[in-house]
């Protein structure tokens, strides 16, 4: 890594273009850069979800998961290169596994709401759904690899199941929707 972020305002962004893995530059807003931007801005609120109370192993694995994220990003940026794999998507089919099977079955909708930490976990469900259109876009638009997509569409499930353990870790449970409330 060395020297390769000693210098972080280069100005060469200033026409609004950007540069890639592979040293092309593209457009700031391409769809390849979107995809990017969503999958750094996942990353980053599951680092804001990190400063919430939680079990010591699901705070380890959602760090793994942020590197898995910022590898995503590597691969994103840089066309043809591929860094998730089927592993990556497998380990996330069994961390569904593990902290699904404890929870009761949903009758109903749910809010997303409940603890600060179960609401966070939601917001990264939800930016992980947009990380995952965009990569479907890019994958429209240029050949990409399946495991991105795959990824991102386990993550935003996890993400989900998340918020319900992380309201029963603190003390509470779902927030059901009730569709026969009275709305005025």
């Amino acid at each position: 890594m060395g020297n390769r972020l000693s210098k972080i305002a280069t100005r060469t962004g200033d026409n609004g273009t950007t540069g890639l893995g592979d040293g092309t530059r593209t457009d700031k807003d391409s769809v390849r850069v979107h995809a990017m931007g969503d999958v750094d801005e996942l990353n980053s609120n599951i680092g804001l979800l990190l400063c919430e109370a939680m079990p010591d192993d699901l705070r380890e694995e959602l760090v793994t998961i942020q590197h898995d994220l910022f590898d995503l990003g590597g691969e994103l940026c840089i066309p043809g290169y591929q860094m998730i794999t089927e592993a990556h998507v497998a380990r996330l089919d069994d961390l569904l596994a593990k902290y699904n099977a404890d929870l009761p079955a949903l009758t109903e909708f749910i809010l997303p709401a409940g603890s600060r930490a179960a609401a966070v976990a939601h917001v990264c469900r939800t930016v992980c759904r947009r990380a995952e259109r965009a990569i479907v876009t890019l994958g429209k638009a240029e050949t990409i690899h399946d495991h991105p997509r795959q990824y991102v569409n386990r993550l935003s499930d996890l993400m989900f199941v998340l918020s319900r353990v992380l309201n029963r870790f603190a003390g509470g449970s779902d927030v059901l929707w009730q569709h026969e409330r009275k709305r005025s």
